[in-house]
């Protein structure tokens, strides 16, 4: 199955039928947790056409090709890399905040507010005029249309959404949208000379990552890069909210500098860094960059070059794409949390999400898959080159790779074996602590992928690139 599945990866890329044959997958098929979605297929599809996409250019860089490996039930257990962090022993809590999550509404329907970030939980609160309280919202909510609450929270600025069936949400204009986009686009914005790997002895030694994306698709993008050899800058800026413990999930191999791009002076220091860079990856919504000069084609002017990748939540186009989401909003609106609680019900009747960040970590991985073969591009024939994807493409690939039969859904574990986990996992010395985490997947008979640098605390580094390999 995971074949099939590697296969409708061969266009983005351009490969021939016989790629396929030079990815080694062990591990196994779905169902490897409780889900009927097929996950580890899809993981280990994306991670192998990673590892492709890496001995592709360190045979541009060398001449010589190398034997790449995934293990499916170790792809599997990436998507969900935050759940297996310790620092100095104790486990990193990755609890949610405790007013998000999935309420029952009017007329037999479910509302699901996203409230991990202070602004869109104040957000959904203020359009339910209630305080931080599990109960008052659960009975402000019953007393709402889902569908207008829905709006509602959007109009606030805040994440959110109905609780649609596979069915409903096929019906939708934004579901249409998507479904007439490729699963990633590649595009060339540009006119440059090719240009070849800068010197070094990784596959993507001297490689300049600028990494303007938060939370967890656009970080894990970075993060791969990174263990591939890429030099890894994360811009982000004081002001902004996060979650704290995802960085040590997806900060591996990265610096990381504040810069705020409301300032002027900071804008011109990105825009230096850019000029140095070879990817911009950023993950703002449609449009938004564009007011700050930092378009595709703005960027494609001041570096000729870049390989920018851009990912959203909804898309570029259709109703929604302006649309703030998350993962667990896609789930909520697309129809996967419906079909995940029919067939894993909870402790409490209703909607379920998946016992991963599915959508989240393949995103990721897809980009970090489109970057590499747009500077592949970039070797051979030159340009300047977008990378376009959204979570909501990534869900319909997702769900489009078909379900595992519910007979075949019974007993499955919950958790990974002790020694599995202690074989996936690696430490890592970081200015706060041993952090104890889970290390790269995908298995390079040349280049085993590492990360050269720890995670740190954003805005650690300055933001200047280190020296590129002599």
């Amino acid at each position: 199955m995971t074949d099939d599945i590697l296969r409708t990866l061969l266009p983005i890329a351009g490969w021939p039928e016989q790629r396929v044959r030079e990815l080694e997958i062990t591990g196994g098929n779905d169902p490897i947790l409780p889900t009927p979605f097929r996950i580890g297929g899809c993981s280990a599809a994306a991670l192998g056409a990673i590892g492709l996409a890496i001995s592709d250019l360190w045979e541009s860089r060398t001449g010589r090709s190398q034997e790449v490996a995934v293990d499916t039930r170790q792809a599997t257990a990436s998507l969900r890399s935050g759940k297996y962090m310790q620092m100095d022993g104790a486990a990193v809590s990755t609890e949610r905040n405790a007013v998000m999550g999935v309420y029952p509404a009017k007329n037999g329907r479910w509302s699901y507010l996203h409230c991990n970030f202070p602004n869109h939980r104040a957000a959904a609160l203020g359009v339910l005029g209630v305080s931080e309280d599990r109960e008052a919202v659960s009975k402000a909510v019953a007393q709402w249309d889902a569908l207008e609450l829905e709006e509602a929270i959007i109009a606030a600025k805040g994440a959110g959404g109905m609780v649609r069936t596979i069915e409903e949400w096929a019906q939708h204009p934004q579901a249409a949208a998507v479904a007439s986009l490729p699963l990633m686009e590649i595009v060339k914005i540009g006119d440059s000379p090719p240009e070849k790997l800068p010197d070094g002895d990784r596959p993507l030694s001297g490689i300049r990552v600028l990494d303007l994306t938060r939370v967890l698709a656009g970080p894990t993008c970075a993060r791969t890069l990174a263990e591939h050899g890429a030099d890894v800058l994360k811009i982000t800026a004081a002001h902004l909210p996060n979650i704290g413990y995802q960085e040590y999930d997806t900060g591996h191999g990265k610096l990381s500098s504040n810069l705020d791009l409301r300032e002027q002076r900071d804008l011109e220091v990105l825009r230096g860094l850019v000029r140095e860079s070879d990817v911009f990856s950023q993950g703002y919504r449609p449009g938004t960059l564009g007011t700050r000069g930092l378009s595709p084609e703005e960027l494609a002017q001041l570096r000729p070059g870049i390989v920018y990748v851009s990912l959203s939540a909804f898309s570029h186009v259709g109703p929604w794409a302006s649309r703030r989401g998350f993962d667990t909003v896609v789930q909520t609106v697309s129809g996967i949390t419906s079909r995940q609680g029919d067939l894993f019900p909870g402790a409490v009747p209703g909607p379920q999400f998946y016992p991963v960040s599915a959508i989240d970590y393949l995103t990721g991985y897809l980009m970090a898959f489109g970057a590499l073969v747009a500077l592949e591009r970039r070797t051979r024939e030159g340009g300047s080159w977008l990378v376009r994807i959204s979570l909501a493409q990534v869900g319909h690939w997702l769900v489009g790779r078909g379900q595992v039969p519910d007979t075949e859904l019974k007993d499955v574990p919950g958790e990974f074996t002790s020694a599995e986990l202690d074989r996936w996992s690696m430490e890592s010395n970081t200015p706060v602590g041993r952090l104890q985490h889970l290390g790269p997947v995908v298995r390079l008979s040349e280049t085993p992928p590492r990360w050269a640098r720890p995670s740190v605390p954003l805005g650690y580094n300055e933001p200047v690139w280190p020296e590129r390999p002599k």
